[in-house]
């Protein structure tokens, strides 16, 4: 039978992998950035992990994918079952990239929005025209909570403020704080006139 989840102590982990003690047993389970930093800044004594099992190549064992959520999980399985070449490790990285904001990603894939995929989410152009061809009749069958975080922050044709959130974003920026920045500078100055050096400049006197 598979494993469908675990609730026990993190006693050892590296960049994408951790060891979960569960009375007595270390299981090593693969899990994605986001879920290894929200795990140090809790600090929890025991974390319950939603677990997909997948087996191995050529007979070799079953590996572990670990979620904080059940929505995580949800769109793993997304990924893996509707994106042509997306094996278990490249769903996982495509779960990162969308849950900046699962529902802001959900409604890029429904408009076919590729820039914003790209844009935001930080997906290749060819990557980007690949999910909405997969997802966009299957994405409305998942439940996806929270409200969209980036639906004020509208991107001009020449897309100037998606070149500027990904260069807030190389500097260090996090996703949340680069979006406000921008949205004040595109309330105070439209920015629709305005290049990406100067946006960029104006968001930076607001970080």
């Amino acid at each position: 039978m598979a494993i469908a989840s675990l609730r026990g102590r993190v006693i050892d982990s590296n960049n994408e992998r951790l060891v979960v003690e569960v009375s007595g047993v270390g299981y090593e389970v693969l899990v994605s950035r986001g879920v290894l930093e929200r795990i140090r800044e809790k600090g929890e004594d025991e974390t319950l992990f939603q677990i997909v099992s997948v087996s191995g190549m050529y007979g070799g064992g079953e590996t572990l994918y670990g979620f904080l959520t059940a929505e995580e999980k949800d769109v793993f399985f997304l990924f893996k079952d509707n994106i042509p070449g997306a094996g278990a490790k490249k769903a996982m990285e495509y779960v990162e990239k969308a849950a900046k904001s699962f529902p802001d990603f959900r409604r890029a894939i429904i408009e076919k929005d590729s820039k914003v995929l790209a844009g935001i989410f930080g997906f290749t152009a060819k990557t980007a025209d690949k999910l909405i061809a997969g997802l966009k009749d299957k994405i409305g069958e998942v439940s996806l909570s929270g409200s969209e975080k980036m639906a004020r922050l509208q991107m001009p044709a020449n897309g100037s403020l998606s070149q500027a959130l990904s260069a807030l974003s190389a500097l260090g920026y996090k996703n949340a704080e680069a979006r406000t920045a921008l949205q004040a500078v595109m309330d105070e100055n439209g920015a629709a006139h305005l290049g990406v050096e100067e946006i960029v400049r104006l968001a930076l006197k607001k970080l």
